[in-house]
């Protein structure tokens, strides 16, 4: 018996000594491309003159490290050709302006030099509708015993207006994203609502209404969904290869990722009682 027993001992070793064979995964690299993230947001009540853009590139999958772009010269000119020049500090890039002028519907165009390369994309800044209540609900979830928040806003009568919604938690990375237009409470009072199922009483939540184009509200409905609607912030490196309006002047094939955006914002917070 003991023999036996001395048998079996070994045989499962060796099983699981052969499951720690490392196994190399080749993984295509794909080509090298330009990040741009430039939301350009005006704060409700700010004068919302300085304003920042940032480069970087794609890098491999497992890379922990994120590559900046230093060396670009990047300028924003609105429809009367005033330019606003973004620069760069401490090589690192990050690129500032801080004398930028934000109007409501005006056209904003940006062009980045780089390498020899132009980009550009087109924007309008988008208005938003001010937060008019933010209240706590200690009945919310399909369990009626959830605490949400909701944010409420009177929509803008007799034109399409779209919006961007973010909730975000004191000393959490954990963010709720979430899109919405105005079809169905178009000129009506409605409101965002909180989408973590586990807030408590202490908890501090911040929301923010972003106001956003058609195409930036598809862009990011579909970036919202590859990232389950949670994450890091709605201003990040896109998890996968979706095209924004950046556009490569130089050469269309080779284009970048990112976005350029303008859009007024509104933010409130509230202590969980």
């Amino acid at each position: 018996m003991k023999k036996t027993y001395t048998s079996i001992v070994l045989l499962l070793t060796i099983l699981f000594s052969s499951c720690e064979e490392v196994i190399d995964v080749d993984l295509d690299t794909a080509q090298t491309r330009l990040v741009v993230e430039a939301p350009l947001q005006w704060q409700k009540n700010t004068s919302g003159r300085t304003q920042r853009i940032t480069l970087s590139t794609t890098t491999a999958f497992f890379s922990d490290k994120i590559p900046t772009v230093s060396g670009a010269k990047v300028t924003v000119a609105n429809s009367s050709n005033r330019v606003f020049d973004f620069i760069e500090v401490d090589e690192v890039g990050e690129y500032y302006c801080s004398n930028f002028i934000p109007e409501i519907n005006e056209t904003y165009t940006l062009t980045i030099l780089l390498n020899g390369v132009t980009y550009t994309a087109t924007e309008k800044l988008q208005a938003v509708a001010p937060i008019t209540e933010v209240v706590q609900d200690n009945e919310g979830g399909i369990t009626k015993d959830e605490i949400q928040i909701k944010s409420y806003f009177n929509d803008p009568a007799n034109e399409p207006n779209f919006y961007l919604f973010q909730y975000a938690y004191k000393n959490e990375l954990y963010q709720n994203l979430s899109t919405s237009d105005d079809e169905f409470f178009q000129g009506n009072r409605f409101f965002s609502l909180s989408r973590k199922d586990d807030i408590e009483v202490g908890d501090e939540v911040t929301v923010t209404h972003y106001g956003i184009s058609q195409t930036y509200f598809n862009y990011l409905t579909i970036l919202i969904k590859i990232s389950g609607g949670d994450s890091g912030g709605p201003f990040q490196s896109p998890p996968a290869t979706v095209r924004g309006n950046i556009i490569n002047k130089t050469n269309k094939d080779d284009y970048a990722l990112g976005y350029f955006s303008l859009g007024e914002t509104d933010s409130k917070k509230i202590t969980v009682e």
